[in-house]
Order: C-alpha cells, then sequence, then structure tokens
C-alpha cells in the first residue's frame, strides 16, 4: 500500500494481519476524519511500538508512573529536537535504557500497554468513521526493545471493546475527564465519604484512565461506577488537551531588548521565486532570512534554526502547509512562534482551515513588501526605527 486509503472496521483487521503475513517492516500510519493519527511500528511482522492518539505525554506519564515510579518525567529536561518526530517517546525510553534507569522488562510492560490502549481507542474511533490508513517504511526500528504478536493484539482489541461496549459505555472514551456538575444531587445520593472522594478525585482535569491509575483499579469499573451519574447529568465527561513536556528553551524565555539578536523570518515554499523575493524583502530590512523548499526537510531545519517568524506556502508535493502547520503545532516551542500561510488562493475555506491547523495569518501571493513588512512588525512587535538601527 503505497497511498493512503479509506478503509472500514470491517477491513482493519486484515490490514493488521497482511502487516504480520507480510513480515512487514515499516509503519502502519492510521489516520481518522478529524485528525487523530495512531502510528503502529512494525519489525518483521510484529509490533514493536505504537504511538499517537489523543494523549501522547499524558500516556506516556501515567504508564511510566504505573511501572517506573521513580523516574519523574516532567523533571527531564527535553529540547525541541527531542521531541520533533513521531517516535520521540520510544527514542526516551530507548536513552532511559541506556542510561540504566530502566530495565528491559519495564519497557516491555509500557510497551504492552501503550499498544493495548491505542488498538483501544482506535477500536472505538472505528466504530462511529472511516480511517485513512497506508503503510511506509521511512522509519523502521532496528532494534526493537519488544516484540508483540499483532494477532494477539487484534484479539484484545475486539475483546475489550465488546466488554466496554456492553457495559453500556460505547459513547464514552476512557480520555474523557469526568467532572461533577451538581454537586448538590450528588451529596443526597452517597454517602459522606464517597462523596468527599469523588469531590477530591473528579476535577475535570483526569481523564478516566489517569483517575483508575489514581484509585488503582481497572479503568472499565471506574467508568462504570460513574455511569449511572453521567446518564443523570450530575457528572459530565469532559475533553481535555493533552500536556505536552515542557522544553529546555522555553525554562527561561527572555524578553527582546535591543541587545537581542536580530529576529530570524523562515520561508517554507518550493518555489525559487517566492524565496528570493522574501529574501530581499527581509534582508532588505535588516531581519535574517532562511529559506526551506524542500517540505520534507522543513521541520528538522525549523528546530534547528528556531525562527521566530515562519511564511510557509499552502501548496506543495509531498506535504501540504496545513500537515506542516499541524507538525509545527504539536512541538511546544513553537507553541506561539506565528505561522503566515501564503496561498495563491483567497478562498473562505482556506482560511477557515487555516486557522483550523494553527496558523497565525493567511496571506495570499503575489508576495508585496509592504504587506510581509506589516506582518512582521504586528507578529514580532518591532518598529520601523528598530528595523533601520539593526540594518545599520
Amino acid at each position: 500500500m503505497t497511498h493512503p486509503e479509506l478503509i472500514e472496521s470491517s477491513n482493519l483487521l486484515n490490514e493488521f494481519k497482511t502487516c504480520t503475513q507480510l513480515q512487514y517492516n515499516g509503519q502502519l500510519n492510521l489516520k481518522s476524519a478529524n485528525g487523530t493519527r495512531w502510528i503502529f511500528y512494525y519489525r518483521l511482522g510484529r509490533i514493536v511500538w505504537a504511538t499517537g492518539g489523543v494523549h501522547p505525554c499524558r500516556r506516556l506519564r501515567r504508564l511510566m508512573a504505573q511501572n517506573c515510579p521513580a523516574i519523574d518525567l516532567d523533571k527531564l529536561r527535553f529540547r525541541g529536537e527531542d521531541v520533533a518526530f513521531d517516535h520521540w517517546d520510544y527514542h526516551l525510553l530507548e536513552i532511559l535504557h541506556k542510561r540504566q534507569k530502566i530495565q528491559r522488562e519495564q519497557i516491555h510492560a509500557i510497551v504492552e500497554s501503550t499498544i493495548a490502549e491505542l488498538c483501544f481507542d482506535l477500536a472505538q474511533e472505528f466504530d462511529f468513521s472511516q480511517v485513512t490508513c497506508d503503510r511506509s517504511q521511512e522509519v523502521i526500528l532496528e532494534a526493537p526493545m519488544s516484540f508483540t504478536s499483532s494477532d494477539m493484539s487484534m484479539r484484545l482489541m475486539q475483546e475489550s471493546w465488546s466488554m466496554w461496549s456492553q457495559a453500556g459505555l460505547a459513547k464514552i472514551s476512557p480520555n474523557f475527564a469526568p467532572i461533577i456538575r451538581k454537586p448538590d444531587q450528588l451529596e443526597q445520593l452517597v454517602s459522606p465519604p464517597v462523596y468527599k472522594n469523588f469531590i477530591n478525585l473528579i476535577n475535570g482535569k483526569s481523564t478516566l484512565r489517569e483517575l483508575a491509575m489514581k484509585m488503582k483499579q481497572n479503568v472499565m469499573p471506574v467508568a462504570r461506577s460513574l455511569l449511572p451519574y453521567i446518564l443523570k447529568g450530575i457528572i459530565e465527561l469532559v475533553e481535555v488537551a493533552d500536556i505536552p513536556f515542557t522544553l529546555a528553551d522555553a525554562d527561561n524565555p527572555k524578553p527582546r531588548t535591543s541587545n537581542a539578536p536580530v529576529p530570524l523570518i523562515a520561508c517554507v515554499d518550493d518555489s525559487p521565486l517566492v524565496c528570493k523575493m522574501l529574501e530581499e524583502i527581509i534582508t532588505g530590512n535588516g531581519l535574517r532570512f532562511t529559506k526551506i523548499q524542500d517540505a520534507v526537510q522543513a521541520l528538522p531545519i525549523l528546530i534547528q534554526e528556531k525562527p521566530d517568524l515562519i511564511f510557509l506556502d499552502l501548496m506543495m508535493p509531498i506535504a501540504s502547509g496545513y500537515e506542516i502547520c499541524t507538525q509545527i503545532r504539536r512541538i511546544p516551542a513553537f507553541a506561539n512562534t506565528p505561522v503566515i500561510i501564503l496561498t495563491g488562493s483567497d478562498g473562505l475555506l482556506d482560511r477557515v482551515r487555516a486557522k483550523v491547523v494553527g496558523s497565525t495569518d493567511f496571506m495570499s501571493k503575489p508576495i508585496v513588501a509592504e504587506r510581509v513588512m506589516n506582518a512582521i512588525r504586528k507578529y514580532l512587535n518591532v518598529s520601523n526605527r528598530l528595523l533601520v538601527d539593526r540594518s545599520a
């Protein structure tokens, strides 16, 4: 399979079986209509790692706390390049193992739990929608630390999803967080000790999986115990965002001063003409400029250069501006970096979609110097005088 294909739940198991039969080495990439991605890494037809889903950072924190309580991931210093690729979580486990901070048995337990959770979430997603699927050998994990039977994982997925559905939980995601909406009614229905526990634990910040870990229980009985209150509207399940790890570069942000480095502007565009025009405009105003014409290399170069503002072409081969912008926003170091989409089309749909993937602004082509500099002044908060002073 070389191109993404829409598959339905009836074909999903066949795709996993095919990877096993082919003794496949590479990635099995899955993506839902809402943009959620799952990546299963294969080695000789067996699953050696899986990542993605809605809460990769929360999941790793939780599984590390369960299996390696002596390691606090939030005390580790992450760099932008540490989390710039999809299997960063696996790479972290490799590093901890090489430093003898974590044993192979612990890694195996984390791998097994990660695969099981992602398979379950994938089954729940498939119950409601189609998913785009493709295989890629861009990344092959050469020295896997754990091997998991794909057939066994699929059987467990079917069994766990069947049990979850039969318990009346089909529309409840374990990634949702419960929050008490009607505490007065709850207090009337439960004993004082139970009510106190509810108030202390159910705050809308911890997912059902995290809540189960705190209670040292399996997530299914926890969800079932809350179901009557959910159905009555006393407790509501809400979506919560992932909690990325703090990057070392972001620990001590420094305000920009007149002695600070000259702002660096990046342009990701496969057109040499556009890059040249932007370079002349930007360097002519005393700012630094870097061009990236290969979309595949965009993210590694951006991480290395750390630009203050990014102009990003919408239409490029291999990866579109939407896809690159989504990847940029997944990196905490670029959470607040202005990203301006460049496009020859100025349609409303394009503008809306650009906002959805996290772009800061939208600029239509052809390139006009005044508009470029107005955007830079607006988003970098630099004045005309400052630009002139720096170019002197």
